[in-house]
C-alpha cells in the first residue's frame, strides 16, 4: 500500500525506511537539501542502520517537499514532526502536526493519519473531538539517538492507540517491516498510548538520575562509583542496563517529556516527578562546580552531542554545563567536527582535535572515545563502563 511520512528526523526517516521494503513510501520534508538526500540514498542524519538500508537494500522510498504528491493515494500519514516543549505554556507545541493533519484532511480525507510526534496525554482524543474527524490514530515511538531504524527492526513492543482493525493493520505493517520476530502489539486507548509514552520516558529520565546521583554521593565522599554500581545492578531486579553515570539525561526526547508529564501532574499529588526534573538540573551544576575546583586555565569542550554515534546536539547536557562554566569566566574552546560555524553560542569552536588537545589543560567529555585516549589524564568525564 501507498504511505505517506511526514518529517524525516529520527522517528520519520527510520519508520519510512522500515515500511518501504513492503510498501510504497514519500517522505516529505519542507527542507529540500534533506529531501535530496534521501532520494540520493544518503541519510541527512547519523544512523548506521539507515545508512545502510539506504544504500544496500531494496526500498520503495521516495522522498519530496510536494504535500499533494505525497498525500494523495496514501491509505496511512505518518505524521513525525517535532514538538518541542514550551515552557511559557507548560505544553508541547504541536502546531506542526495540526498542519500537517489539515493538510491531509484536505488532499486525502479518506487517509488514516498515524501520529508519532510526541504529544501531551488526552491530545488525540480531544483533537478528534475538536475537528470532528475520526481518522486519527497515535503510536508512540521508543527509539535511541542513532540506532532509530534498529530499535524499528527489533522493536521491544508495537504500540497503537486504538483497538480497531485498521490499528491492527497498522500494528502489522511495522511488524512485517521487522527483523524480531512476532514483537509484542498492544492495542489501547490513544490516552493511555500518550500516557505510556510520557511515563516511560520519565521512567529512564529517573533511572539516570538515580546513578548519576548514586555517582555525586560516591564522588563526594571519595568512593568507587563503578564498585558500587557493579554490587547494585548484580540484583536482578535492578539489572546491569542504563546504569553508566553521566552529566545528565539529555537529547530530543527525555527533557521535554519529563517537563511534560510533570505538567499534567500539576493538580495531581506527587513529589518523585518534580524530583526527576530537578535532580537533572542539581547534577549539571554539581558536574560544573567540579570542573571549576580543577582551577583550568582553558576547558575543551569535546563533542556537543548527547551520545556517541549522534548527530543531535539538541538539550545535551554537557551544553549547559559548558554555559555554565562560561560564566565562572573560564576560557572555553569547543571541538566539534560537524559544525561549519567558528562560535557556537559565542563560544570559539574547532575542527582540529590537535588544537583543543594542546590548549586546553582540561577537556571534559560526557562520553570516552579513542579520540581522547592519549589525554585521558586531562580529561573529566563521568563515563564509567565506555557505554550510552
Amino acid at each position: 500500500m501507498k504511505i505517506a511520512v511526514a518529517g524525516t528526523g529520527y522517528v520519520g526517516l527510520s519508520n519510512a525506511v522500515l515500511l518501504a521494503q513492503h510498501n510504497e513510501v514519500i517522505a516529505l520534508d519542507i527542507v529540500q537539501e534533506k529531501v535530496d538526500l534521501i532520494n540520493q540514498k544518503r541519510s541527512p542524519i547519523a544512523d548506521a542502520e539507515i545508512e545502510d538500508y539506504l544504500t544496500n537494500k531494496t526500498l520503495n522510498l521516495k522522498a519530496t517537499t510536494n504535500k499533494e504528491e505525497a498525500f494523495a493515494g496514501a491509505q496511512f500519514v505518518i505524521v513525525a514532526t517535532p514538538t518541542d516543549y514550551d515552557p511559557e505554556t507548560n505544553y508541547f507545541n504541536t502546531k506542526s502536526v495540526e498542519a500537517v493533519i489539515a493538510d491531509v484532511i484536505n488532499i486525502n480525507p479518506n487517509a488514516t493519519i498515524v501520529i508519532k510526534s510526541t504529544v501531551p496525554v488526552g491530545y488525540t482524543k480531544t483533537l478528534t473531538e475538536s475537528i470532528g474527524n475520526t481518522n486519527i490514530l497515535f503510536s508512540p515511538e521508543f527509539l535511541r539517538e542513532g540506532k532509530a531504524l534498529y530499535d524499528n527492526l527489533h522493536p521491544s513492543r508495537i504500540i497503537v492507540g486504538e483497538q480497531s482493525d485498521r490499528a491492527k493493520i497498522f500494528a502489522n505493517l511495522l511488524k512485517d517491516g521487522a527483523i524480531k520476530s512476532n514483537p509484542h502489539i498492544l492495542l489501547t486507548n490513544s490516552t493511555e498510548a500518550e500516557a505510556i509514552k510520557l511515563f516511560a520516558n520519565t521512567y529512564l529520565a529517573m533511572r539516570i538520575s538515580y546513578f548519576n546521583e548514586l555517582d555525586t554521593y560516591a564522588k563526594v565522599h571519595k568512593l568507587d562509583t563503578r564498585q558500587i554500581i557493579s554490587g547494585v545492578c548484580l540484583d536482578q531486579r535492578i539489572g546491569n542496563h542504563y546504569n553508566n553515570p553521566s552529566f545528565g539525561y539529555g537529547g530530543y526526547c527525555l527533557p521535554k517529556d519529563t517537563k511534560q508529564l510533570l505538567a499534567n501532574y500539576a493538580d495531581i499529588p506527587s513529589t518523585m516527578i518534580k524530583a526527576i526534573v530537578e535532580a537533572n538540573k542539581i547534577r549539571k551544576k554539581f558536574i560544573t562546580q567540579s570542573i571549576i575546583e580543577l582551577n583550568p586555565k582553558c576547558i575543551g569542550i569535546y563533542r556537543l552531542t548527547m551520545k556517541a554515534g549522534s548527530d543531535n546536539f539538541r538539550s545535551s547536557a554537557i551544553q549547559d554545563v559548558m554555559d555554565q562554566i562560561v560564566e565562572s569566566g573560564i576560557e572555553v574552546l569547543i571541538y566539534e567536527p560537524t559544525l561549519d560555524s567558528d562560535s557556537y553560542n559565542g563560544i570559539k569552536i574547532t575542527k582540529e582535535l590537535s588544537l583543543m588537545k594542546n590548549k586546553c589543560d582540561v577537556i571534559v567529555a560526557n562520553r570516552i572515545t579513542n579520540e581522547i585516549e592519549d589525554v585521558i589524564d586531562r580529561v573529566y568525564t563521568r563515563d564509567l563502563f565506555n557505554v550510552d
